[in-house]
């Protein structure tokens, strides 16, 4: 399920592109007099576009920082840049508003060497060219980066996008500012470190149904950790399946099933016994099989249509042996024991991410038992971002916003369709 290495942020790049120098260049390569030579009107020409047109790093730079980025800057009413093109990785950047600076997107590529080309014209219409050639750092240590997701699979409304590193981060906030989703529907949601190896995206609220998400990490030149830096840009895509949503009530011994916002199934259950007790919260399904075998004490079965929610096991699952139970009372080592039909009719239907809440026990949720991101309150969740701020995703990509702007567009839907209850992970 994992996809390693793999749009643009901005609008406006610049088309990949190099036009000859003209005009203004073709004038000050011409000789002034019989005996002038080639050289030196390439020398002059130099120091003209020298004189106006800059690229940062200078030609014959090595080791090159990759924070640094590049930048092109035209002197002030001299002219204005035209075209930057890149050669030796894939570096993107845009224009300043005034045309008279450039300036590259993200952190440069590590151990490359890259070729600068930028093409100005100045009120005349002549044009400028300058070019520069450097090396960019090569690092003794580098980290790798993996997603959870898997190429265009599809997922339910509750699923935090999964992160995790080979090495651990201590500048997240570096990293965090390169993670980009791109979202066919608008969604807010924040990222969350639960380790330093670790990093979630989870929506405020439930993802919208049927949403597609692309995703870039442009992890290439960042220093994660002293002297530590990625060295790939991760790409992926997926979708967001429908809503289907469970809510199981370990106290009325039933279970609700529900799909796209309305009540589907209405199904009895049994669920964990005394001292077994089924945790309270609200979870999202992780994995399944047809059948799981499980074991514990006095007992080893292969159980069909069965459906993890936790680390611990939960699962809920088809219990034939406890249907005269189900609806009644609690009976199970901590897993929702369901009617044969019932558990094969919600099995093929689930995705990895739809959520599942338990309510009613006395237990309550622990925290990390599987993914329990949704055991988070929205200021919770903020908190555990490095930079505190939250993501605004839709078309065009993403933005960090400040997080009282984010709550102007507060979340209105209710549960448990939309999103959990609060403190859902508390018993009952």
């Amino acid at each position: 399920m994992l996809r390693m290495d793999r749009t643009s942020r901005r609008k406006g790049l610049l088309p990949i592109m190099a036009l000859c120098a003209a005009g203004l260049l073709a004038a000050a390569c011409q000789s002034s007099s019989p005996g002038a030579s080639g050289s030196t009107g390439t020398t002059m020409a130099r120091k003209l576009a020298d004189s106006w047109l800059r690229i940062s790093p200078a030609t014959g730079s090595k080791d090159v920082n990759p924070a640094a980025g590049i930048t092109v800057t035209a002197a002030k009413d001299k002219g204005t840049i035209k075209h930057v093109t890149i050669t030796g990785g894939p570096v993107t950047g845009a224009l300043g508003t005034a045309g008279r600076t450039w300036h590259s997107d993200w952190t440069l590529p590590v151990h490359a060497t890259l070729t600068v080309t930028a093409t100005a014209v100045d009120s005349s219409g002549h044009k400028v060219r300058q070019s520069s050639t450097f090396t960019t750092l090569n690092p003794k240590r580098i980290f790798t980066t993996k997603i959870y997701e898997g190429y265009h699979q599809t997922y339910g409304v509750g699923a935090p996008i999964l992160l995790t590193f080979s090495r651990p981060i201590t500048n997240r906030a570096a990293v965090e500012r390169s993670l980009v989703l791109t979202t066919s529907k608008p969604v807010t949601g924040a990222w969350y470190w639960d380790t330093s190896t670790s990093v979630a995206f989870r929506p405020r609220q439930y993802w919208p149904a049927n949403t597609n998400v692309s995703f870039v990490a442009h992890l290439d030149g960042v220093e994660g950790a002293p002297g530590v830096y990625g060295h790939h840009t991760l790409i992926q895509e997926f979708s967001i399946g429908q809503s289907l949503i469970v809510v199981a009530s370990t106290s009325t011994h039933h279970m609700k099933l529900y799909r796209d916002g309305k009540l589907l199934r209405y199904w009895p259950i049994s669920t964990g016994r005394p001292g077994d007790d089924t945790p309270d919260g609200t979870y999202v399904t992780m994995g399944k099989g047809n059948p799981v075998v499980m074991t514990g004490p006095g007992y080893s079965l292969a159980v069909p249509w069965s459906v993890e929610f936790t680390d611990s096991g939960d699962f809920l699952h088809d219990a034939y042996w406890s249907v005269g139970e189900q609806g009644f009372v609690n009976v199970s080592h901590g897993c929702v024991n369901m009617p044969p039909a019932a558990a094969e009719f919600y099995y093929k239907m689930e995705v990895p991410g739809d959520p599942v809440t338990i309510v009613g026990s006395p237990r309550p949720g622990i925290w990390d038992n599987g993914q329990t991101y949704w055991f988070l309150s929205w200021p919770q969740l903020l908190k555990g971002s490095a930079l505190h701020k939250a993501v605004l995703a839709g078309p065009t990509g993403s933005t960090f916003i400040d997080p009282a702007i984010a709550s102007l567009a507060a979340a209105t839907g209710t549960a448990p369709f939309a999103q959990p209850w609060p403190d859902n992970n508390r018993a009952g």
